[in-house]
Parts: structure tokens; sequence; C-alpha cells
């Protein structure tokens, strides 16, 4: 089968969460098909990298608009039914492409990632389409977490517009995906009508997460992700300024690394803290570490960083919101707290009690392998495909 793929982030490097779902799709789909790519990037490569060669049969760039609240375009979209980061961040290069690409090949199905490329399907109308992963809780969430009665009016209005949008995009895809349970309510409480929906979870290659010859290091601590992230820099503020501080009146020999882009965001003054900045592979920074931090109180989708983390057998403590979208359990795969009491409480259990440590770290990695490991879900997602456009 002939497949054209739209991305919203380019994947490769895959380094962060939605760029490895991106590339573990094309690694599935390239399996029994030929794949051409169309992405999104935020800085155009030279050349396609030999990894998306082998992959797909052909790999189109398009440079990313950014959204741009004060704009003209921006502005003016307040008064649109369309949601107005939809219309700001429209490109006519894209568009341009994805007609190129259908008018040099017959295709017999567009897989549209996320909202970003989906917002495109009036270039592919009559054909048959998949709208991967739709994601609207972290819309949802920002009305819940709105610090004043203007924000939140601000966010519910911005929801709506969402809805009416949903109605009138779907009926344009015979399947869409979501990353949880929880999206697939959310989904089809904004729009009843939609019955065709199925969950395909972040996923890790557990084989890519063997043995990485370090071992962990007693009163460690790992947060890893980009603070240029809203989400990530709100968990840092949070936990550096008070959950860490509680955490190392009890241990003061504790000590906390972050990975990933800091991007020049202010943090709250800590020791024993290092900022490593990006780093090429993130994998022995975490194996080295005795507990992975997932203090995430926004957004949506699921936190990959706790599954990579579980893969690589370093247990997690995280939030409600950071664990949201996972089937797991409070002390049987993870732990859980939401006040700062309870979090730096919970991290000191882990820092003190080896068999705890141990007990965690092995039924995380047994609910890797059973359920969100991409050998096991992809042939779901590959099935999906094929009802979608047999061949």
């Amino acid at each position: 089968m002939r497949i054209l793929f739209l991305s919203t982030w380019y994947p490769y490097p895959p380094d962060n969460g939605s760029k490895l779902r991106v590339y573990n799709l094309l690694r599935g789909l390239a399996q029994s098909h030929q794949v051409t790519l169309i992405s999104f990037t935020d800085e155009p490569p030279a050349n396609s990298p030999p990894a998306l060669e082998a992959l797909c049969t052909a790999v189109y760039a398009i440079p990313r608009r950014a959204y741009r609240p004060a704009r003209p375009l921006a502005l003016l979209s307040l008064l649109s039914p369309t949601p107005r980061v939809i219309v700001d961040t429209y490109t006519p290069a894209m568009a341009r492409q994805i007609e190129r690409a259908l008018q040099a090949q017959d295709f017999h199905l567009v897989v549209a990632s996320q909202w970003s490329t989906a917002a495109y399907c009036q270039t592919f109308l009559g054909m048959p389409a998949v709208f991967e992963e739709i994601e609207v809780g972290v819309f949802q969430s920002k009305i819940s977490q709105a610090t004043s009665p203007a924000r939140r009016f601000r966010h519910r209005l911005t929801l709506l517009k969402l809805q009416f949008y949903l109605r009138r995009l779907l009926p344009h895809f015979r399947m869409c995906t979501v990353a949880s349970a929880t999206e697939a309510t959310l989904l089809r409480r904004l729009v009843p009508a939609c019955h065709s929906v199925e969950i395909i979870p972040n996923c890790v290659s557990l084989a890519d997460y063997g043995d990485m010859g370090v071992k962990p290091q007693p009163n460690s601590l790992v947060f890893a992700g980009s603070l240029s992230y809203a989400a990530n820099h709100d968990a840092m503020i949070w936990f550096l300024g008070q959950v860490y501080p509680r955490i190392r009146a009890s241990l003061p020999a504790v000590r906390l690394t972050i990975t990933g882009d800091h991007a020049s965001q202010p943090l709250p003054s800590a020791d024993n803290l290092t900022m490593t900045g990006l780093v090429d592979d993130v994998r022995p920074l975490v194996t080295a570490s005795w507990v992975s931090l997932a203090p995430i109180r926004l957004g949506g989708g699921t936190r990959l960083k706790i599954l990579e983390a579980m893969a690589l057998r370093t247990p997690v403590v995280a939030t409600s919101k950071g664990a949201e979208g996972l089937e797991v359990q409070h002390d049987e795969h993870l732990l859980i707290a939401d006040t700062p009491e309870a979090f730096a409480e919970a991290v000191i259990r882990l820092l003190r009690e080896s068999g705890l440590r141990q007990r965690l770290a092995d039924n995380a990695y047994e609910l890797v392998r059973r359920k969100y490991d991409w050998r096991m879900v992809l042939p779901r997602f590959l099935q999906l495909i094929e009802r979608v456009a047999p061949a």
C-alpha cells in the first residue's frame, strides 16, 4: 500500500515524545508499505537523514510557521470559528507539497499526525484518511488550571471553538486515534457522533532499552525533559521551590540532574543540581539515577519520560497529572503524590528502601513489556490501517 504520512514533528532525531511516536509508526508501516513523509520542521535539513530514507520512499521537510498570538492574523482570527492557532500557523507551502505529492503518485491512504497536519484535509478530500493522535486533554486542563475568571473564560471559548472545528473536521477522516482512554473519553464528549476512535498508546521500543552499562547511584534523582516546554518548566519550578528543600532536609547528600534544553528559563536556586543541557542519549543518565521524577502539573497526553524510566528499571515518582493516561497503580508500578509534602515523602521512601525500589522497578518493567512496547502495539495500528484502506 502507498501511504502519505503528514507529520507535525520532523521525526529525526527522535528526541522527544512526539518524534518518537512518529518515528516508531514509520518503522512499523515501512515493514509492509511504501511511505512518503511530508513533515514540518523548525530547521530544514540539508539532506534527509539516512535513518528516514531507509523507512520512506521520499521525505519532504516544510518550514514550520510558529504561532504568534499577537500577529495580526492571529488577532483577526479571534472572530473566526476556527481555533486561531490553526488559522495563524497555516502554511501554503505544506498545502502545495501535499498537492504535488498526490498529483505525482496514486496513494491509497493519508495519515495526518496531530492538529497541525489534519488542518490540510481539504487537499486530500475523499481519500481514505486517518487523523493520528488527536489530543484535547491539554485544552481541557487549561480550564481547570486557570488562575483567573478571565483566563478560564478564554480557555472555555477556545475549547468551544475546538469542538465546532472538530465536528467539521472529523467527517473527512475514516478513523482517528488517541493516546489514552482519557483522551478517548474527552473526544467523545466533545464530538458524540465520533465513533471511529482507536486507542494507540505512546510506547517505547523495549529492545532499545537494554543494558546501558551503568549502575544506579544512591541519592541521585533525574528529571528528563526540556524546560522549553512549559509543563516541564512549571514542574521544575514547583519541585525545586517546594519539594527539593524538604528532601534535602532529610537527605543532604541527595543530588538532582535535569537533562534537556534549559532554554535560559529561570529556576529557584538549589544545591547539588546539575543541568546537563542537550545530551546525545539520555538513557544512561536515567539508568544511573536512583529515582526518576515526573512532577507534571500541566498539559495533556501521556508522559514518555515515565515509560522510558520504567523500561530502564528506574523507579518513578509522579503527580497524578504526570501519570495521567497510563494504566499504572500507585505503590505497584510507581509512587504518585500531588502535594509538596507527599511528593517529598515518596522520593525519600524510594531513596531509603531498596526493597521498595526493586519491587516498583520490576512491576513497572513488566507493565511496559505487556502494554507499552511498540512490538506489542504496532500490529494494532497496522490492522487499523488495513481496515481504513484495504489493499
